[in-house]
């Protein structure tokens, strides 16, 4: 994506900036102004503690669907529910995981936002931690890509846009969950695993089913546990779902 190299240092400053120091940008304050409120009141109607928040990431490719769940993190056997759903404003390449530099793949599987841009070319963005490790075993070796976002501005070559709208609710809901240290994770699937979606994807070739059969459990075990799966990388870099 164009602009993104001129960023990374800048990303890599505000991965140190604290909470509060990132909170004190023009555009984050004003997301602040204009969204917080409505949010503290959507999330009290769901049980959740916004003093004490996590956030959960779910993105889906094919329906273009991004959702936002979140939970108090330290109430006991409190689970995970949804908070709200956005569409997805533009998007790139195919269903299918990214697997190297310039193939405009959005990456599938398992991550963490790592970084905090307030003055994003794309007016707020999030940092995602592609490659992992499982992509640093199975992408190429030399240029597997990188920089892939959540941000505004509806552009893509790779990564998961939403409105400038959206993204301010987006940033300061994961800010919130962040402050106290903890990276917010981001689950990106092909699609969600139903039966009709199970005939269009069993079309496509067989080492990118065998990889979506690795991941699927994650899907399944947090739909019907509203719990977050706990996940290995094994050696050759396939995942194994605890």
């Amino acid at each position: 994506m164009k602009k993104l190299s001129l960023l990374a240092s800048i990303f890599l400053f505000f991965s140190f900036t604290n909470y509060k120091g990132k909170k004190n940008y023009p555009r984050v304050k004003n997301a602040y102004s204009e969204k917080w409120e409505n949010l503290k009141s959507l999330l009290a109607s769901k049980g959740i503690d916004d003093s004490d928040l996590e956030i959960y990431l779910r993105a889906f490719k094919m329906e273009g669907k991004f959702e936002v769940w979140g939970k108090s993190r330290n109430k006991k056997d409190s689970k995970f529910v949804l908070i709200k759903t956005y569409d997805i404003c533009k998007s790139s390449g195919v269903l299918g995981p990214k697997r190297k530099e310039g193939d405009k793949q959005v990456p599938e599987g398992f991550y963490n936002i790592t970084t905090y841009n307030p003055t994003s070319a794309y007016y707020l963005g999030m940092l995602v931690n592609y490659p992992n490790k499982s992509d640093l075993i199975r992408s190429d070796k030399t240029r597997p890509g990188g920089s892939i976002m959540i941000h505004g501005d509806c552009v893509t070559i790779g990564c998961i846009p939403l409105t400038d709208e959206y993204i301010k609710e987006v940033y300061i809901l994961c800010l919130e969950s962040s402050k106290n240290g903890e990276n917010v994770r981001v689950d990106i699937f092909p699609c969600h695993f139903d039966e009709k979606n199970e005939k269009i994807i069993s079309k496509f070739p067989k080492e990118t089913q065998s990889f979506w059969n690795e991941i699927k459990p994650a899907y399944y075990k947090f739909n019907k546990e509203k719990t977050l799966c706990h996940f290995k990388v094994l050696n050759d870099g396939s995942y194994s779902i605890d």
